[in-house]
């Protein structure tokens, strides 16, 4: 596989560098690297304007197979140029991650005309931002099992509507979110995978959806439960109709990890270093057994970033095109970041089970920056599909072993 950057990707480099730097001034500048994963509480205001910021240039949307919602288009290699050069600048972490890099190639792989019209332009001028409502408390790595339901209402004098019901969970950035995309039931009587709908639902729909924080571990709370009680959504919003929301629903999952991946090791790589270099201050660095663990981590994460070129060099790269690839990925990236965050720890000795080294007694109980790694990384081999599930799709999917008995 040739993935070498040509002098049109290093001609696009220069383009996004110097925008980056032109523009991460003021309040974006003093929001630098915040709001990752953990902290996503951290200058909300100043991340969604920056959302706009990033609209108003075109830089929302490179890696959609369209032009003309707003975005310009970029070949796979600017992307990526773009993805490492936003997270070398350390600019903010992005709200409107879930409508760009989710629910936009879904729409334009299966929505209609009249749904990428409505929903694409506001979402490349970062105006608009959405959630995901698939997981449910019976139904989290078993996502057939949804009970949510929406029943079509036909009755008044204005266009069909859907009448949605049910509980949604880990639902990331509900609490911010214009619209979110539920995977509900419409037909009762059909079972599993079968009679579910993929619907475009507002958010702003007092007395019918209430948000409530889920409040973790790390003291922030980013994921929310959210309930629905009648609410409403139009038919014209049913993605590729009704009764085809597994198809959808699948599809979505195949551009779930894409780019952004390599985006993400580079934030990985950040914190190694931050590791390495405490690691070597504090003098742990001459444990022979601890220097082959970060040795070991530097090498993984290399083998990470060679795997995402190799995945996204390919001809057959795509949604649907390798189901291994994703569960590969996202295997390989939950394991390395939860052992990172233990051999963060294992670094700081003893001192990893208190406060900050300028904690006193008097001042509000926080966590580091390296603790709240290392409690956040507990559920890195959990959510966006547990390793159990992952590796369930790799023997089915790819192996052809015999599935499990339900």
């Amino acid at each position: 596989m040739d993935f070498r950057f040509g002098p049109e990707d290093e001609a696009f480099r220069a383009e996004a560098r110097a925008w980056l730097g032109e523009h991460l001034t003021e309040e974006y500048a003093e929001a630098a690297g915040s709001g990752g994963p953990g902290s996503e509480h951290e200058n909300t205001h100043a991340r969604r304007a920056w959302e706009r910021e990033l609209g108003a240039a075109g830089w929302i949307g490179l890696g959609w197979d369209a032009e003309g919602y707003g975005n310009r288009r970029a070949t796979l290699t600017q992307q990526v140029v773009w993805a490492e050069e936003y997270a070398r600048a350390r600019a903010p972490a992005r709200y409107g991650h879930i409508g760009e890099n989710l629910l936009a190639p879904t729409l334009l792989a299966h929505g209609t005309e009249e749904q990428k019209q409505r929903f694409l332009p506001p979402i490349a001028r970062g105006e608009e931002l959405w959630c995901q409502g698939y997981s449910e408390p019976g139904a989290g790595s078993d996502l057939a099992g949804v009970r949510t339901t929406a029943v079509r209402d036909t009755g008044g004098a204005g266009p069909a509507t859907y009448r949605i019901t049910g509980q949604k969970i880990w639902t990331s950035f509900a609490h911010e979110a214009d619209w979110c995309f539920v995977l509900a039931r419409t037909d009762p009587t059909a079972r599993r995978h079968h009679g579910l709908s993929f619907l475009l639902v507002p958010m702003d729909q007092p007395g019918r959806i209430e948000v409530r924080p889920i409040r973790q571990m790390t003291g922030t709370s980013e994921f929310n439960e959210v309930f629905f009680d009648g609410a409403v959504a139009e038919a014209g919003h049913v993605v590729e109709g009704e009764g085809n929301g597994w198809r959808v629903a699948m599809g979505l999952l195949g551009f779930e990890r894409g780019v952004s991946t390599l985006a993400q090791q580079i934030g990985f790589a950040e914190e190694l270093g931050r590791v390495v270099r405490l690691a070597v201050a504090s003098g742990t660095a001459a444990d022979p057994v601890l220097r082959d663990r970060l040795v070991r981590q530097w090498a993984e994460l290399r083998t990470m970033r060679w795997n995402a070129l190799r995945t996204l060099g390919s001809p057959e790269s795509g949604a649907g095109s390798d189901a291994g690839a994703p569960s590969v990925a996202k295997l390989l990236w939950g394991g390395w970041h939860q052992r990172l965050g233990e051999l963060a720890m294992q670094v700081r000795g003893a001192a990893a089970a208190v406060g900050p080294a300028d904690w006193s007694p008097d001042a509000p109980y926080e966590l580091d920056a390296l603790q709240r790694l290392f409690l956040f990384s507990r559920a890195d081999t959990i959510y966006g599909g547990s390793d159990e599930i992952q590796r369930n799709i790799i023997a089915e999917r790819v192996l052809g072993l015999p599935r499990e008995p339900w």
